[in-house]
C-alpha cells in the first residue's frame, strides 16, 4: 500500500498580511482577495442607505476603486471596521450630494461609539444636507481640542495612541476631549433641533 504525502494547505492570509502586500506592491489581485471577502457586506451597507439595488452596486464597485488610492495612504488596523465606515462615510455622501431623503431619520456618526443624532420626522428637516450641516456648525462650535481629537477619531480613523502621537496630547486627554467634544456636540444638536 502505497501513502502519498499531501502537501499541506496553505492558510489564506489574514487582512493584516494582504494589507501590507497590497502596500508594498500595489497589485490589484491581492486588494481584490482582501476586498472579496467583505463586498457582500459593503453592498449591504449601500443598499441600507442608498435603497436601490442598482445604486448599491455601483457605490460597491466606487468604494473599491477608492481602496485603490486610499489603502497605499492611510495606515489601517482593523480592515473591516474601517471598511464599514468607509462604505457609510460614501453612501453619506452620495446622499448629501444629491440631496436626497433617508427614511431611517438617523444619521450615525460611529456605529462602534453609539453616536448617532435623530433627525425630525418632518419632511423638509430630514434633508440631509441640513443634518450634516448642523453637525459641522456643532463642529466649529467646540474648543479646538475636542473638535481635532473627534476629526482625528471619527473622520480619519485614528486610534488614541495615533492621536497622541498627532497632537502631544497624553492618553488621558485625548480620551477626554473625545468624551467631552461628543457630549458637547450631542448636546448642541439637541439644542438647535
Amino acid at each position: 500500500m502505497l501513502f502519498f504525502r499531501r502537501s499541506p494547505k496553505k492558510a489564506p492570509a489574514d487582512d493584516a498580511e494582504l494589507l501590507r502586500r497590497y502596500r508594498e506592491s500595489g497589485d490589484l489581485k491581492v486588494l481584490g482577495e482582501l476586498y472579496e471577502r467583505y463586498m457582500h457586506l459593503v453592498f449591504g451597507v449601500c443598499l441600507k442607505y442608498l435603497k436601490k439595488e442598482d445604486d448599491s452596486k455601483d457605490a460597491t464597485m466606487q468604494i473599491f476603486e477608492k481602496l485603490v488610492t486610499e489603502l497605499r495612504v492611510h495606515e489601517v488596523k482593523n480592515f473591516s471596521s474601517w471598511l464599514h465606515t468607509l462604505a457609510r462615510n460614501h453612501c453619506l455622501m452620495q446622499l448629501r450630494v444629491h440631496k436626497t431623503y433617508t427614511s431611517q431619520g438617523t444619521i450615525y456618526l460611529s456605529a462602534d461609539e453609539n453616536m448617532e443624532f435623530e433627525v425630525a420626522s418632518h419632511p423638509e428637516e430630514e434633508d440631509i444636507e441640513y443634518r450634516l450641516t448642523q453637525i459641522e456648525d456643532g463642529m466649529n462650535e467646540l474648543p479646538e481640542e475636542q473638535k481635532r481629537c473627534l476629526e482625528l477619531f471619527y473622520i480619519d480613523q485614528k486610534s488614541y495612541k495615533e492621536i497622541c502621537d498627532m497632537t502631544g496630547f497624553d492618553f488621558k486627554q485625548v480620551k477626554s476631549y473625545l468624551q467631552n467634544g461628543k457630549r458637547n456636540l450631542k448636546l448642541y444638536l439637541d439644542k438647535t433641533g
